[in-house]
């Protein structure tokens, strides 16, 4: 009987999760398994990783052959190199701790209460004449100035 040290997929249809099992070779992908020995779940991140080491050295001891995605995550975990005696990879990044809840809240709940730390952004913009007085005025300069520079253009060609 061969035995294969594969992943057993699990969980939803777009959150997939894997146990590491060994099973026979014959058997369906989530077939009948004969030991659980780790966990892998991709979609966190970083990925989550756990193997039971001492099941793990047990098993390639007599003989069960991993398949390509659990022979990676045993490099990864330093499995297969302990069992082929080689120096150890370097080890598995672990997620930040997250933040506790309450004492966000009670920062931004202090922060809300303190003064303003700066001036407003944006300034009050200055009272606005109406547009009516606006046009004639602007029309009359624009006017001086267009006909102040046809008279300079006629004296510069003469």
């Amino acid at each position: 009987m061969a035995v294969k040290i594969r992943l057993k997929r699990m969980g939803k249809i777009r959150a997939p999760y894997y146990r590491i099992v060994v099973a026979d070779s014959r058997v369906k992908r989530d077939g009948k398994t004969i030991e659980q020995i780790g966990k892998y779940h991709p979609k966190s991140d970083p990925s989550f990783i756990e193997v039971d080491s001492e099941r793990a050295q047990h098993w390639l001891s007599v003989g069960a052959q991993p398949s390509e995605p659990v022979l990676a995550i045993l490099k990864r975990t330093g499995d297969w190199q302990k069992f082929k005696g080689e120096p150890a990879p370097e080890p598995l990044k672990v997620p930040a701790p997250k933040a506790d809840k309450r004492a966000l809240f009670d920062d931004a709940l202090r922060d809300a209460h303190s003064e303003p730390q700066g001036e407003a952004v944006s300034k009050k913009s200055a009272a606005r004449k109406p547009k009516a007085e606006d046009k004639p005025a602007d029309q009359a300069e624009a006017t001086g100035e267009s006909a102040g520079t046809e008279a300079a253009q006629g004296e510069s060609e003469a």
